[in-house]
């Protein structure tokens, strides 16, 4: 009986530190053997989620727990991912439908139910983390991933929370700073002409701006059809405008439209704004 309690005691204890969960691997580790599982999941003490993951004691668990138990069911290395490990750091919104979870190798299962599995050999251990418990991608890799699977304004969104949110991102943005291709666009612009280099996605109070002349007071801001996702964050974006107006910046919005069809206007537009008193 006292070694009964034991093996218990050690399976509680795990379980305390994974939101209800073990792993097949753990209750054998703790001393169960496949008939003292079986027996358990039999009396009801032990409930199957994935195969090779049981919640302890209940039958009903959480969100949190639902996304610990797909990273438990893939093994060691598996981390929460993508819009998944968007969700855990409140970028998005948490929804529906499948979990996603990638793991630091290019081989394995491919399906499990409920889980999307990602496959990666180029996961750093130093891009991933634990937040509550839960293995998952750095908000930098988190946004990196998500910016391949994502529509333009969902990734938009996500960028913008964690910036108001202050995650860290060191790695997110290329070498020179920019995080999209229409910046990388610009930037380019500005150099070609030869015009003041700006500061790329710069910090003004709670605020990341896409380029910033600090001594010239001006704020260049990229557009693209679609990056607002809808009327509340149109409406954010403009009220940030103001604020920064009311701060005594000039705020430009430069759409990818007319960069591509009008790059000699945006240039002219940048060097009067830059340059008001020269005719």
């Amino acid at each position: 009986m006292r070694q009964k309690l034991d093996r218990d005691a050690r399976v509680a204890a795990i379980a305390s530190r994974q939101k209800g969960l073990v792993t097949t691997a753990q209750l054998r580790h703790a001393g169960h053997d496949e008939s003292s599982i079986a027996r358990r999941v039999a009396a009801g003490r032990l409930h199957p989620i994935h195969r090779g993951v049981y919640a302890v004691g209940h039958v009903g668990i959480g969100r949190e727990a639902g996304w610990m138990a797909a990273v438990l069911a893939l093994g060691r290395g598996a981390v929460l991912s993508h819009t998944s490990a968007a969700a855990l750091w409140g970028m998005l919104k948490p929804s529906g439908g499948q979990i996603h979870v990638t793991v630091p190798t290019d081989g394995g299962r491919s399906r499990r139910k409920g889980i999307a599995i990602h496959r990666s050999t180029t996961l750093l251990p130093s891009q991933t983390t634990a937040r509550g418990g839960i293995p998952v991608t750095k908000p930098a890799r988190t946004l990196r991933d998500l910016r391949r699977v994502a529509a333009r304004s969902a990734w938009a969104r996500a960028l913008r929370q964690a910036e108001y949110l202050r995650l860290p991102l060191d790695g997110l943005f290329d070498p020179d700073g920019t995080r999209s291709d229409h910046e990388a666009e610009l930037l380019r612009l500005v150099r070609r002409h030869r015009l003041p280099p700006p500061e790329v996605n710069a910090r003004l109070g709670p605020y990341v701006v896409d380029f910033l002349w600090r001594e010239r007071g001006l704020v260049v801001e990229m557009d693209a059809y679609g990056t607002h996702g809808g009327r509340a964050m149109f409406e954010a974006d403009r009220r940030r405008d103001a604020e920064l107006k009311r701060k005594g910046l000039e705020v430009l919005r430069v759409t990818d439209t007319w960069m591509a069809s009008a790059p000699g206007e945006v240039i002219a537009t940048l060097r009067a704004l830059l340059f008001p008193t020269l005719p």
